[in-house]
């Protein structure tokens, strides 16, 4: 349903025809932590984040898994070879 409360004219999924499902009946501002992610979006009411209706929650638990801002640490830990496995294949 189209969002009533705070974020006006959005498609949500917390909302129901007696209103906001979500704890507290609403969504929550964007957090310190989300920075420049590229899914914030500006309302009157505030900024709010178009994936996670409460993202001080995604960002308690660690980093939040759908931040556009942060990059993977793919190329570092790749780069990390295990001795005993290079020494095995360097035998064959």
């Amino acid at each position: 349903m189209i969002c009533t409360s705070v974020r006006e004219g959005v498609e949500c999924f917390f909302m129901s025809k007696k209103g906001c499902k979500f704890t507290g009946g609403t969504c929550y501002p964007v957090v310190e932590e989300c920075g420049t992610c590229n899914r914030i979006v500006e309302f009157p009411t505030g900024k709010y984040c178009m994936i996670y209706p409460d993202p001080a929650a995604k960002w308690r638990i660690g980093t939040c898994d759908m931040a556009t801002h942060i990059k993977a640490e793919e190329a570092e830990k790749a780069g990390k070879i295990n001795p005993l496995k290079a020494s095995k294949r360097m035998a064959r």
